[in-house]
């Protein structure tokens, strides 16, 4: 009694545990395109392939890791197990991926699709599959950003536009917004191969098929040995995602170029506003100097000049006379004082002396080039 008080506790945790546990949708690739769908617990599936519960916790990381002959593959959410004989791909509901899956992943693996791999062991289709997926992915995402960006920079830096519009400005920080999440997706992309390449036993380990088959991997038909062809493949998309990246930071650059342009072009109007506002505040305190006279005379004092009409227009000339000439003379200030200066003459002696001081440094940069040259020269041999 004591003993089944002791282990009916644990049979009912175990039956509790394997009743909670995730069921994956699955589906598998053979050799020959052919592909099967079913659905299968955690538990079940991680035992068949001989893996542990860890390998089968997919998070929306990306990681390319290798345990017990198996090649488990984390690109976000497509999530897949490659073995040397089948691909399983988990949790495939997905719109984009689904397609892709039904109309290309079993032609490419079956050999009627673009892959260079077609004549290498299983796995190596496999991971160019997957690889040239989300490479296409990612181009695609940046070429569904680029068109959009460019129109709106060419609408906000038009200089004929007087003010910015907003509805531009908030199309291009949801756009920079998109492009920075597609610069932090391929820098991930490249570091996650760039583990690899810098590790060869894992670049070995990605071979399942030197261990289950040795003789494939004596030789491939190119005289390479299949570690250092699976090194090239991981290289080539490790080069397009540079390209990629490199694309991306252009895009970058442009867009923060741009934002200073329009900052230049909103600058330069607001300096026209205040210009004008000076130029006006000077104006009215050159009438205002000189309506003094006019006050002077506007007030309740009685002598002999009002008994004469033509002091009213005498004094009204002055008045507008004076306001020009001060008012002239302010702008005047305001000219020397916030134009930009003239360059400085050049005497005619310097000028004729330029080519002579470019010629010397020609001579300087072919000594130092051809210094260069044999130092690399001396130390190739």
């Amino acid at each position: 009694a004591g003993k089944f008080y002791l282990h009916a506790p644990t049979e009912a945790s175990q039956a509790t545990l394997a009743s909670v546990s995730p069921v994956f949708a699955v589906m598998k690739f053979d050799k020959e395109g052919n592909t099967t769908y079913f659905e299968k617990k955690k538990t079940e599936l991680y035992q068949e392939l001989g893996l542990q519960a860890r390998d089968l916790r997919f998070q929306h990381v990306m990681s390319i890791a290798t345990r017990n002959n198996r090649i488990i593959m984390r690109m976000e959410f497509l999530k897949a197990v490659i073995t040397p004989e089948f691909l399983l791909i988990l949790d495939y509901r997905n719109l984009s991926l689904e397609h892709w899956l039904l109309n290309e992943l079993a032609s490419q693996l079956a050999g009627e699709g673009q892959l260079v791999t077609y004549s290498l062991p299983f796995e190596f289709r496999a991971i160019e599959a997957i690889l040239q997926y989300w490479i296409s992915k990612l181009q695609e995402r940046l070429n569904t950003l680029q068109p959009q960006i460019l129109e709106t920079l060419e609408a906000l830096v038009d200089p004929k536009l007087l003010s910015v519009d907003r509805s531009k400005l908030h199309i291009l920080l949801q756009n920079g917004k998109s492009l920075s999440e597609l610069e932090t997706d391929v820098k991930v992309f490249k570091e996650t191969i760039l583990e690899i390449l810098d590790e060869e036993e894992v670049i070995e380990e990605l071979c399942l098929s030197k261990w289950t088959d040795p003789q494939v991997f004596e030789e491939s038909t190119s005289g390479i040995d299949h570690a250092e062809e699976m090194e090239l493949l991981l290289e080539n998309y490790y080069r397009q995602a540079e390209d990629l990246l490199n694309e991306a930071r252009e895009l970058r650059v442009l867009i923060d170029d741009s934002e200073s342009i329009i900052f230049i072009n909103l600058d330069s109007h607001r300096n026209v506003m205040m210009r004008l506002n000076l130029q006006l505040t000077m104006g009215t305190f050159s009438v205002s100097l000189f309506g003094l006279i006019g006050v002077a005379f506007g007030m309740n004092l009685e002598s002999s000049l009002e008994e004469d009409p033509r002091i009213f227009w005498l004094v009204t000339g002055i008045m507008f006379l004076g306001s020009g000439l001060i008012w002239r003379r302010l702008l005047s200030f305001l000219g020397r004082h916030l134009d930009p200066p003239l360059p400085p003459h050049v005497p005619a002696g310097l000028k004729k002396s330029q080519p002579a001081a470019g010629r010397v440094e020609i001579k300087t940069n072919h000594k130092g080039e051809t210094f260069g040259l044999s130092r690399s020269t001396l130390t190739n041999q």
